[in-house]
């Protein structure tokens, strides 16, 4: 038996979009762990006013909403400068090529289907924050 270890472990906080209230418990309990914090919106215009108020490392972001669905959530936060740089992974369960290739026009980081197996999800957030942070430091310097 192998001991338990957090997939997430560098400093990081995530928020977490989706209208489906058991989601938003299950990625609390399964993203979070001593050095990611987990919060979680119910809607896009809930999600646009906690990004505004603080600032996050990664948005996990739903398609399927009432009232300010994914693609306009999305479009918003890519439209704003302030919130230009966040990573953004669309879940969905949506596997239409239509949907994919609107996602990634809109500026997606990364997209994932849902049902969300909570392991690789963990496993394709920590690339995706890695990627950012080594993209803004820049290229490694040369040896001198």
């Amino acid at each position: 038996m192998s001991a338990f270890f957090y997939v997430l472990e560098d400093d990081s906080r995530i928020l977490f979009v989706d209208d489906d209230p058991i989601l938003r418990e299950f990625a609390q309990v399964n993203l979070a762990s001593p050095n990611t914090q987990i919060d979680v919106a119910a809607d896009g215009s809930a999600a646009l006013g906690m990004l505004r108020a603080k600032a996050y490392d990664l948005v996990l972001l739903d398609l399927e909403m009432p009232g300010l669905d994914g693609f306009a959530t999305l479009a918003r936060i890519r439209a704003d400068p302030l919130l230009l740089e966040t990573a953004v992974i669309v879940q969905t369960g949506r596997e239409d090529v239509d949907a994919i290739d609107r996602c990634f026009r809109l500026g997606a980081t990364s997209f994932v289907m849902k049902p969300l197996n909570w392991r690789l999800l963990s496993y394709q957030v920590r690339y995706v924050l890695r990627a950012e942070r080594q993209a803004r430091a820049g290229p490694p310097r040369a040896a001198a």
